[in-house]
């Protein structure tokens, strides 16, 4: 009879160098008002899977539709103005 090991050890003795870095996160947190609208946007479109929507259904996705646009044109504007390495005009 074989017996089945655990490759706990082996999978968690990396677990240090996988966890997300400083930068990675603050990416993420930079991020984060374009993922929320985007989940409105789509939370807006499942409400109307199953049915014909509404009036109030379409000026709910439109809603949806231009938050999520404005989160990231305020993204865009945020990052433009960050300086890239290299110094290259």
């Amino acid at each position: 009879m074989d017996h089945i090991v655990t490759v706990q050890d082996a999978v968690t003795a990396f677990a240090d160098f996988m966890e997300p870095t400083n930068a990675e996160l603050n990416a993420i947190e930079r991020e984060m008002p374009v993922i929320l609208a985007d989940v409105d946007l789509l939370d807006s479109y499942i409400v109307t899977l199953d049915r014909t929507p509404t009036e109030l259904d379409e000026r709910r996705i439109r809603r949806a539709r231009r938050r999520a646009l404005a989160a990231r044109v305020a993204l865009v504007n945020r990052t433009a103005g960050t300086s890239l390495y290299g110094g290259a005009a």
